[in-house]
């Protein structure tokens, strides 16, 4: 890592254990501010440490309670704006409000897009966040965008427990074939998919999965997991096609409802997440495996605080 003692990083009430690990892999400290919430819910930020002419990382999750957390964001931009920042990046390791990316229906509205007006109007001169729920997301901003990817740590991390042997990577439907493929090529496996055409719940006796999972192991693999509903289809579905031992990842760990409760009692023998989202203690259980981003978002940070390219994060894979 090289030498960032010039940056300044500082963290709202997102994600602040991520936040701090990031700190720590840059080796540095997370400057002052304090964030108020007022008894009618108006936030007030105080920025303790001077800013003036200084590249600013507000590193910060949209995640629940999302409104809270995006206005948290869009005051502490605003300070920093005002306080004279040479520069102010939004790390933004979950973008809320992602999938709301199109007008499915009439007189829908395409709220990703009006997030992505806010954050600039605010102030920030670059974003960075990590597997958007589509990456066509970044052409909604007139500013720099670098878009990460955890794809290269999960890879990892199943090669290194030994799940890569003798696996099948699984889209849970259609819209899934995309990232199931990325991940079957670095684990050089083969691919299947779900055949679900639509948002209602899978029926277990009309299930039907293409490709040959019988007798292997799987990974279902999908950049975020909200109510379950859809990981916990695919896993009854290879159950009932003969799959082994089935494991399912996603990089963000919404959990909303009873999805962990399900997900504690589904046929999954272990579920990888990672710590965009700060996952609270009530929705941990034992098959929940958190892997941590922190050391791709230091790395990111550092190189774009040192004017360099971040496209090395991508094309390393020796090491997976």
């Amino acid at each position: 890592m090289q030498e960032n003692a010039g940056i300044k990083l500082f963290a709202l009430n997102g994600n602040p254990k991520l936040a701090n690990k990031i700190a720590e892999q840059m080796n540095v400290s997370l400057c002052k501010a304090s964030i108020k919430h007022f008894s009618d819910g108006e936030i007030q930020v105080n920025i303790d440490d001077s800013v003036r002419g200084d590249d600013v990382f507000v590193i910060q999750s949209i995640s629940d309670p999302v409104n809270e957390n995006f206005m948290e964001l869009m005051v502490m931009m605003d300070a920093l704006r005002r306080a004279s920042a040479g520069s102010i990046n939004a790390v933004i390791p979950y973008y809320g409000y992602a999938r709301a990316d199109r007008k499915a229906r009439s007189r829908e509205p395409i709220t990703a897009k009006l997030v992505a007006n806010f954050i600039q109007l605010a102030g920030a001169d670059r974003v960075i966040t990590m597997d958007l729920h589509a990456g066509q997301l970044q052409g909604f901003f007139n500013i720099p965008v670098d878009h990460l990817l955890a794809i290269y740590t999960q890879a990892r991390y199943f090669k290194e427990s030994g799940i890569a042997e003798d696996v099948v990577v699984v889209a849970p439907d259609h819209n899934g074939v995309k990232a199931a493929r990325n991940l079957a090529e670095l684990l050089k496996a083969p691919i299947a998919i779900v055949d679900k055409r639509d948002d209602a719940r899978l029926d277990p006796e009309k299930a039907t999965v293409i490709g040959d999972v019988k007798g292997h192991k799987c990974i279902v693999i999908d950049d975020l997991i909200d109510t379950g509903a859809k990981a916990l289809d695919a896993g009854i579905a290879l159950k009932a096609a003969g799959a082994g031992d089935i494991y399912t990842c996603a990089t963000h760990a919404i959990l909303s409802g009873n999805a962990a409760e399900e997900l504690k009692e589904s046929e999954y023998k272990e579920v990888v997440v990672t710590d965009t989202i700060e996952t609270p203690a009530e929705k941990q259980f034992d098959k929940l495996k958190v892997l941590s981003v922190a050391p791709i978002f230091a790395k990111a940070l550092s190189l774009i605080y040192h004017n360099q390219s971040v496209d090395t994060l991508f094309s390393k894979k020796d090491d997976i």
